[in-house]
């Protein structure tokens, strides 16, 4: 399998990196670079591509890539 094959991941993590890489496009990252930190954020979260066998030892974190709040908690404290 050569370098960069995602094929080894699920259809939700694909969709997930999908959505992350969205984000970062419209916060004015370039392509590539979108598309490099949306996979790092998917392995990060889910713990890489898919694995043979049962109980593979790691659990999934199934929490947001990111918490909510912290930008209205920064505009409250100015007014």
């Amino acid at each position: 399998m050569p370098r960069g094959d995602k094929s080894s991941y699920s259809n939700k993590q694909k969709r997930q990196a999908e959505h992350i890489e969205r984000g970062y496009r419209s916060g004015g990252t370039s392509e590539r670079e979108a598309e490099r930190c949306a996979w790092a954020t998917v392995n990060k979260m889910t713990g890489g591509g898919k694995r043979s066998g049962s109980g593979r030892g790691k659990a999934m974190n199934k929490g947001p890539a990111r918490k909510g709040g912290r930008s209205r908690a920064r505009t409250r404290g100015r007014s």
